[in-house]
């Protein structure tokens, strides 16, 4: 792929996903957030869903399961927090918080796929989860907002793990729209047993949905799964740690957010973390083809 379009397709996904935090916290003045979650990716899994009608479909009651369970974790848990969070804490911190995911995804790797790491990517790790001591203030006073922010990064490596296991039996296209469609629907559910659902009309909250639906929704996941499959895994995904710095960046534009230095300096330790922990991958990728390149010489 051309250096250039990487990076502009890059900072486009990126910016994508870090704006929507911002994006969604002005919906929460006329939305309520279990409702607008819901709306949002019931919305997009329903589009994707026509648009990916004619690919292979899952053929048994055990795959439709599994798309679901994912759904539960991947938007339902993922989003739910996220959004419920943003009421009480800042946007910027709840994207510092979410994007912690990776450095979950390792350990539970470990320990539930037996996956082994190099002692750079563990101290990526270390250095991370010690970014979301830094961003909690340096104590474990934790409030709502901040458990929800960590419960969010929880479900997504959860669900990462979950499409790592399962996702070679589905269609991406067809198990990206599907798990929004599931995970959509049970938000609204949730909306409806949870909380007073909350819908004010008008031109701002219609232009924040369909924001979220198409823009932080289908365009997102469309160019990032483009960006997965077009180039380097490793090296794409190690572009992650720029979604917390636009989320923190659109929270401060759009919101005057005020964020404490202590977050600034939790972030960058996070995005050092996550970037060790993927771009040790990527070493490891190509030490193996090296040596897998040089057995093949010497036959």
């Amino acid at each position: 792929m051309n250096r250039y379009l990487f990076v502009m397709l890059v900072v486009i996904a990126t910016s994508l996903m870090g704006s929507s935090f911002a994006i969604g916290k002005i919906g929460l003045s006329y939305v309520s957030p279990l409702l607008l979650v819901g709306i949002r990716f019931t919305m997009a899994g329903f589009i994707m869903a026509l648009l990916v009608r004619n690919k292979r479909l899952p053929s048994s009651y055990q795959h439709w399961a599994k798309l679901f369970i994912v759904g539960l974790f991947q938007t339902t848990g993922v989003m739910g927090c996220i959004f419920v969070s943003m009421r009480t804490i800042p946007s910027g911190e709840t994207s510092i918080l979410t994007f912690a995911n990776p450095l979950l995804v390792v350990i539970l790797g470990t320990v539930f796929l037996g996956l082994k790491y190099r002692m750079y990517q563990w101290l990526g790790v270390v250095t991370g989860m010690a970014g979301v001591f830094v961003t909690l203030g340096y104590h474990l006073q934790l409030t709502t907002g901040t458990w929800l922010g960590m419960v969010a990064a929880l479900s997504w490596a959860i669900a990462t793990i979950l499409v790592k296991k399962w996702g070679s039996q589905f269609d991406t296209w067809v198990m990206t729209a599907y798990q929004m469609l599931f995970g959509g629907l049970l938000l609204l559910l949730l909306s409806v047993v949870m909380e007073s659902p909350r819908f004010v009309i008008n031109i701002t909250s219609l232009w924040v949905v369909l924001y979220l639906a198409i823009m932080g929704s289908i365009v997102q996941f469309a160019t990032w799964y483009y960006l997965l499959s077009h180039g380097d895994p490793g090296k794409t995904s190690a572009c992650l740690f720029l979604a917390p710095f636009f989320g923190v960046l659109s929270g401060y534009l759009i919101h005057n957010e005020t964020i404490h230095r202590y977050v600034y300096l939790g972030g960058l330790c996070i995005c050092i973390g996550i970037f060790l922990v993927n771009w040790t991958t990527v070493g490891m990728k190509y030490s193996n083809l090296r040596k897998k390149e040089g057995e093949a010489k010497w036959v």
